[in-house]
């Protein structure tokens, strides 16, 4: 017969009928375990030898975990408790605490060395807050051993910049000395040293730190967002991502413009202009915010590299970043690939405008410098313009450059401008149908005539040079909608290729090996069959992009030389189960949903999987009566992945 858990009322987290019922459920998962409540403590640990390893394994979260857990002692320091550290299996790496308690824990095995998982404690702080992965509070007779019931135990998972658990932040005491406000010290605790962990990961990134408050900077409410060094989003960590307020899935597409209505440029000169103050940006949905910009040496560095999106000098890029590709090197089996090919040979030496169609990062600006690489201007400049990542108000000063004091703001001695810069190379506008339709006519008649002019300047120069556009969207829709002059169309349409987005695609396998072969990483890892399989039926909706971003964080997880499903990034693996789950999920709570769902992966022209996703989720949490957890559980996927989808809806 079940033992009835009684309900402690200063236990004020949760509704008082709720947490019985969820303490029950924890306990059940325990039995089937096989553990008895009777069980004595397990004293074995992992020798000294192990545990030192265990901690090197775990290096980075040790750093950043234990000046945090020092200043928490400090907190609670005189209240009979300790701060333990966990890797991410409920191993116990480091301990803090008053001596009188310490030796209690020790009588129940609670020390450096010492698994506190659930497999062999059963509900405790440190293992339910892990297989839960969320903050746990487990408090008295709420401990499925009896031996353990005297303690009371907050435990916060930490958190990689990934999202992936790689560790636990516990203050156990004894239950007498229980207070409510342990479990909020610890969550703020576990915060902070993930805010750590992203500085560290970013440490060569721009970051922007940024609140609506000023006096929040610094603290574990700052948002911090990073970029590469071009101002393509990176990362940002959790209260960076409230406070942006994009939905997750659509940040990989976002860039520092887009976001904060400044470029890396503009940014870096307000830093060495401003000096390391504060500084004020605009979010995109308008909400002013006060912010400060950490900017490596390599950021700061790059204001003096040409001015193409991929050369800048201290950024390590793979190894053929600098140079690029040779068309025929870019051929890997893919049939559409090999028509565009053969059309691109043969017009190589006759300057034909070149218009790159294809979805967001199907790889337009690498096969842009494929051509470039195998024309006669391969020893000149290839300059690459983002249209759609400058603000419309810079555009023109960053394409046709400007004269000193031609605005507020404006750089000592001017600036030469982008078409200037690519004279005698090539020109590469990227999102060409982003580009501002007052300025479409002057780069139209700068094209024509190949000279420029620039801001506040009345100097003419002369320009030459070859033009490739991109675009992923419909241009010849956007003319009919006087969305695009039909003149500059016409001027830059010489000849038309199209990528083919990757889900799509028949040379997957060899395009990632080709990948993992750039990453730096030796020996060059493979895929296992199961990864394999499932980027065969993944819809990557990054394209290109999204792979090579996945396979450069799995390469260097993959220690043996072998990638498995493990290794992949854990938000990745969110989405495949997303995915999945869909199909299982909507046929569980919504029949008629699921059918759709199974349409929409086989027919690539309809684009309704997210919509039915986030229709089988209501569904479910309608069934759960709005609890979430349960939702995921009946669904098969994370209780974030919910989150993320309701976030997407309300925006």
């Amino acid at each position: 017969m079940a033992r009835v858990v009684e309900f402690d009322p200063r236990l004020k987290g949760r509704a008082g009928k709720e947490r019985p019922a969820e303490v029950a459920s924890w306990h059940a998962r325990a039995r089937q375990l096989g553990l008895r409540e009777s069980l004595q403590p397990d004293f074995s640990a992992v020798s000294r030898i192990e545990l030192a390893r265990l901690a090197e394994q775990n290096r980075t979260l040790y750093t950043h975990a234990v000046p945090v857990m020092e200043t928490l002692h400090q907190q609670i320091l005189n209240t009979h408790s300790m701060v333990i550290l966990t890797d991410s299996a409920g191993m116990i790496l480091h301990t803090l605490g008053d001596a009188d308690f310490l030796e209690r824990a020790d009588r129940v095995a609670l020390r450096p060395g010492v698994a506190w998982s659930e497999l062999s404690k059963g509900t405790n702080a440190i293992g339910t807050a892990l297989t839960e992965e969320r903050p746990t509070l487990v408090h008295g007779s709420e401990h499925f051993l009896a031996v353990n019931r005297f303690l009371t135990c907050s435990c916060s998972p930490i958190r990689d910049p990934h999202g992936r658990v790689i560790g636990a932040l516990d203050v156990s005491g004894a239950k007498e000395s229980y207070h409510a406000h342990t479990m909020a010290l610890v969550r703020m605790s576990t915060q902070l040293i993930e805010n750590h962990l992203f500085v560290d990961r970013f440490s060569q990134a721009v970051r922007i730190h940024f609140h609506l408050r000023p006096e929040f900077l610094g603290t574990i409410a700052e948002g911090i967002a990073a970029f590469d060094a071009v101002g393509r989003f990176v990362a940002a960590n959790d209260a960076g991502l409230m406070q942006l307020g994009v939905p997750v899935d659509a940040l990989l597409a976002q860039t520092m413009p887009s976001l904060f209505g400044v470029s890396v440029d503009a940014l870096v000169d307000r830093c060495q202009r401003e000096g390391a103050g504060l500084v004020s940006l605009c979010l995109s949905n308008g909400v002013r915010v006060s912010a400060r910009a950490e900017l490596s040496r390599a950021a700061l560095r790059m204001r003096t590299s040409p001015v193409t999106r991929g050369d800048r000098p201290g950024v390590s890029p793979p190894p053929r970043a600098r140079s690029g590709y040779r068309l025929e090197e870019l051929d890997l089996g893919e049939p559409a690939i090999t028509r565009a090919i053969q059309q691109l040979r043969r017009a190589q030496h006759h300057e034909i405008p070149i218009l790159i169609c294809g979805e967001t990062g199907t790889g337009k600006e690498v096969m842009a410098r494929a051509i470039h690489n195998q024309s006669p201007r391969a020893a000149k400049p290839f300059v690459a313009v983002d249209c759609a990542a400058i603000p419309e108000s810079l555009i023109e000063a960053e394409l046709f450059g400007y004269e000193e004091g031609a605005f507020t703001g404006a750089r000592r001695r001017g600036s030469i401008g982008k078409i200037a810069a690519a004279s005698g190379g090539t020109l590469f506008l990227d999102e060409i149908g982003d580009m501002p339709a007052a300025l479409q006519s002057r780069l139209l008649r700068a094209l024509q005539e190949r000279v420029v002019t620039p801001l506040g300047g009345s100097k003419a120069l002369s320009v030459d040079i070859a033009v490739i556009c991109a675009t992923h969207r419909d241009l010849r829709a956007m003319l009919e909608r006087g969305e695009f002059r039909a003149d500059l169309y016409y001027r830059l349409n010489g000849l038309t290729v199209r990528l083919p987005p990757l889900r799509e695609r028949c040379d997957l396998a060899v395009l990632a090996q080709r990948i993992l072969a750039d990453c730096g990483v030796t020996p060059v890892p493979t895929l296992c069959a199961q990864v394999r399989e499932l980027f065969r039926q993944y819809r990557w909706p990054g394209n290109v992009r999204q792979l090579s971003n996945v396979l450069k964080t799995a390469a260097v997880m993959a220690e043996d030389g072998v990638i498995e499903r493990a290794h992949l990034p854990e938000d990745f693996l969110e989405d495949v189960r997303a995915g999945q789950a869909t199909h299982a999920g909507a046929a569980a709570v919504a029949p008629a949903a699921a059918d759709a769902v199974v349409s929409a992966d086989t027919d690539p022209q309809r684009p309704s999987l997210r919509h039915l996703q986030v229709a089988a989720i209501h569904a479910a949490l309608e069934q759960q009566r709005g609890n979430v957890t349960a939702a995921a559980r009946l669904l098969g996927i994370s209780r974030n992945t919910i989150y993320r989808a309701l976030r997407g809806t309300r925006r």
